[in-house]
C-alpha cells in the first residue's frame, strides 16, 4: 500500500525507499525470531509437553526469516501493480515445501515419528528459501527497468526511516492482531466445544472424535477457495490505495465493485457446489473413515455458506486497507467472534445439534464481519453495488451447477461408485457454471475481451447469451 500510494504522486524514489526500510525491518525481524525459536525450541518443547517436537520446531526456524524477507519483495511488485513476480514465487514456494516436506517425512520414518515430523517440518523452510531465491531473481531482472524509472523522476525530500517505519507500523500492526483472532478463536473453540458436547450428554471420547470431524474433516476444505478469493483481495489494495491517493473516485470505486463480484464469482459456486455434494465429497477424502465422514458432511454443508461470507470478508478488508482503514475490519471481525462464541457455547450444548453449533458459529462470525465491512466499504468510498450482477447472477448460475452437479452424481453412483461419480459431477458442475455464467453474462462481454486469449471464449458467450437478451427485450 505504501508503495502504490508514493508511486501515485510520482514519487519512485520514496517507494523504493519504503521498500529497502520495509526489507531491513522484516529482516531484522525474521532473523531475531528465527534465532529464538532454534535455541529455544528445547525450552518451549519442554513447557507444552511435547519434548519430541524439537526437531520439528528446529526444522521450521529459518522458515521466519526466509518468509518475512519475501514478503517485502512481494509487497514491493505488488505496489508496482505486478502480481506476476508473487504468483511465481507462491508456486515456486509450494512446489518445494510440498516436494521437501513430504520427501524427508517419508525418508526418516523409519527413523522414528519425531525425525518424520521435523522432514515435512522443514518443507516450510526449503519452500521459504527457494520462493525467496525466485523472487530475488525476478527482482534483479526488473533491476534495470526500476533504475530508469527512478532516474526519470528527479529526488524528492527523503521521508527518514522512522517516520517510514512508524508508518509500516501503523498499517501492519493492525492486521496482524486482526489475522491472530481467529486461530485464537480456534484456541477457545477447543475448551467450549468439548466441555458442551459432555455437557450434552455425550462421552469424553464421542466428543473427541465429534471435534476432530469438525476441525480434521470438514473445516480444511474451506480453506483452497480461501486461496482464490484472497488473490483478488491482495490484488485490490495497491489499486484502491493508488486511486485513493489520486482522489480519482469513479476508477476507485469501479475496482471496489469489479473486485468484490469477482470474489463471488469464484466463491459462491465452490459454496454451493460443497453443499450439494458435501456428503459424496466427505467419502471421496476419506473412504476408510465412513461412518465419521458422513457424520462430518453436516458439518461441511453448514461450512460452505461461510466461504461466500469470508470470501467477501477477505476482499472488503482489502479494499479498507487500502483507503486507510486498517483497523476497521478487525473490529468488525471481533464484533463477529463474539457473536460465534455466544452461538458456539449455546448451541453445541443441545444434544441435536452438537459440534454443528460451532460450524454456525463460524459462519455467523464470517457474515457478521461481511455485512460490517460492506457497510464501512459504502461509508468511506460511497460505493453502490449492482445486486443483480454481483449477487442474483453468480447465485443463480450456482444453484443450477449445484443440480446439475447433484443430478450427475446421483445418475451415476450406481454405475461408477461414489469416487467417479463425484469426480465426473464436479466436473458436470464447473461446465454447467462456466456456460451459465457466459450466458447470463454474469462475466460480461467486455471483460472476457480483456482477457488475452480468450477470442473462442467471447464467442461462445455472444452466442449463449443471445436467448436471455431476447428474453430481457
Amino acid at each position: 500500500r505504501m508503495v502504490a500510494e508514493r508511486n501515485a504522486v510520482d514519487k519512485p524514489h520514496e517507494a523504493y525507499r519504503v521498500f529497502k526500510v520495509s526489507l531491513a525491518l522484516l529482516t531484522g525481524i525474521g532473523l531475531a525470531s528465527s534465532l529464538i525459536l532454534f535455541f529455544g525450541a528445547g525450552a518451549i518443547t519442554e513447557y507444552i509437553k511435547e519434548p519430541r517436537a524439537i526437531f520439528a520446531m528446529r526444522a521450521i526456524a529459518p522458515a521466519l526469516l526466509f518468509c518475512p524477507v519475501m514478503a517485502s519483495f512481494r509487497g514491493f511488485f505488488q505496489g508496482r501493480q505486478n502480481m506476476t513476480p508473487t504468483a511465481a514465487s507462491q508456486v515456486i514456494e509450494q512446489v518445494f515445501r510440498v516436494a521437501a516436506g513430504l520427501g524427508l517425512a517419508v525418508f526418516f520414518l523409519n527413523r522414528g515419528v519425531e525425525y518424520a515430523a521435523a522432514g515435512a517440518s522443514f518443507g516450510a523452510t526449503a519452500g521459504g528459501l527457494f520462493g525467496l531465491i525466485g523472487i530475488v531473481i525476478v527482482f534483479l531482472r526488473h533491476r534495470a527497468k526500476i533504475n530508469s524509472e527512478l532516474a526519470a523522476f528527479p529526488k524528492t525530500s527523503e521521508e527518514s526511516a522512522g517516520e517510514i517505519l512508524k508508518d509500516i507500523l501503523i498499517i501492519a500492526v493492525p492486521i496482524t492482531i486482526g489475522s491472530t483472532v481467529m486461530p485464537i478463536v480456534n484456541v477457545i473453540d477447543t475448551a467450549i466445544v468439548k466441555s458442551r458436547l459432555i455437557y450434552a450428554g455425550y462421552s469424553s471420547d464421542v466428543a473427541r472424535s465429534l471435534y476432530g470431524q469438525l476441525t480434521g474433516m470438514a473445516a480444511p476444505l474451506i480453506n483452497f477457495p480461501q486461496v482464490l478469493t484472497q488473490a483478488v483481495s491482495m490484488s485490490l489494495v495497491p489499486v484502491v490505495a493508488s486511486a485513493f491517493k489520486r482522489k480519482e473516485t469513479q476508477f476507485m470505486q469501479d475496482n471496489i465493485a469489479l473486485g468484490l463480484r469477482y470474489a463471488l464469482i469464484i466463491s459462491t459456486p465452490m459454496a454451493v457446489g460443497m453443499m450439494a455434494l458435501s456428503k459424496p465429497i466427505m467419502l471421496l477424502l476419506y473412504p476408510l473413515q465412513k461412518e465419521s465422514a458422513v457424520s462430518a458432511a453436516g458439518c461441511l454443508k453448514i461450512f460452505a455458506v461461510g466461504i461466500i461470507f469470508l470470501a467477501m470478508v477477505q476482499t472488503l478488508t482489502g479494499i479498507l486497507q487500502g483507503v486507510g482503514k486498517q483497523t476497521i475490519p478487525v473490529r468488525n471481525l471481533r464484533i463477529g467472534v463474539i457473536a460465534k462464541i455466544i452461538l458456539t457455547y449455546t448451541l453445541t450444548g443441545i444434544p441435536s445439534v452438537n459440534v454443528r453449533g460451532a460450524a454456525i458459529g463460524t459462519v455467523t462470525a464470517y457474515t457478521t464481519a461481511a455485512v460490517l465491512n460492506l457497510l464501512s466499504v459504502r461509508k468511506y468510498t460511497g460505493t453502490r453495488i449492482d445486486i443483480v450482477q454481483t449477487i442474483v447472477k453468480p447465485l443463480f448460475s450456482s444453484v443450477i451447477m449445484g443440480l446439475a452437479a447433484w443430478g450427475t452424481h446421483r445418475l451415476l453412483i450406481g454405475f461408477l461408485g461414489n469416487a467417479l461419480s463425484t469426480v465426473a459431477g464436479i466436473g458436470a458442475g464447473v461446465i454447467v457454471y462456466v456456460l451459465m455464467a457466459l450466458s447470463t453474462e454474469t462475466l460480461t462481454i467486455k471483460e472476457l475481451e480483456a482477457i488475452p486469449k480468450a477470442e473462442k471464449l467471447v464467442k461462445l458467450a455472444k452466442i449463449l447469451s443471445r436467448p436471455f437478451k431476447k428474453t430481457e427485450k
